[in-house]
């Protein structure tokens, strides 16, 4: 009798931490990316790529090239933040912009092609 007292306890403190990381991926997260561009063009762009489902705040730093995205994991991944943002023309650290989107936009925002935002 004792024992399975014990097996109901323990099955649901498994049902409570199943229940609990369910929870925890609907909360948003922080997540930094590394995010290649040159002017204000570029953050409109950029920022305006993470207006989805499941983003709750992205700003790009000029300076730092770094784009801090809130977001809900439930609803999309970081994998799915690179793709967009690569799909309007900026590389990131894990996804390369298509190179006809690239040479579409203005030369401004051509950071390729500028010795000081050469990334690899």
């Amino acid at each position: 009798m004792k024992s399975i007292i014990i097996a109901i306890i323990f099955l649901f403190k498994i049902a409570g931490a199943s229940a609990q990381q369910e929870t925890n991926s609907k909360k948003p997260i922080s997540v930094s990316i590394k995010v290649f561009g040159n002017c204000t063009e570029c953050k409109t762009r950029i920022e305006a790529a993470c207006e989805v489902k499941g983003i709750k705040e992205a700003i790009w730093n000029i300076d730092t090239k770094i784009l801090n995205v809130v977001y809900v994991p439930e609803k999309i991944s970081v994998e799915q933040i690179h793709k967009l943002v690569a799909a309007v023309g900026h590389d990131t650290e894990k996804e390369k912009a298509p190179e006809s989107v690239y040479l579409a936009m203005p030369d401004c925002c051509l950071y390729r092609e500028n010795p000081n935002t050469h990334h690899d």
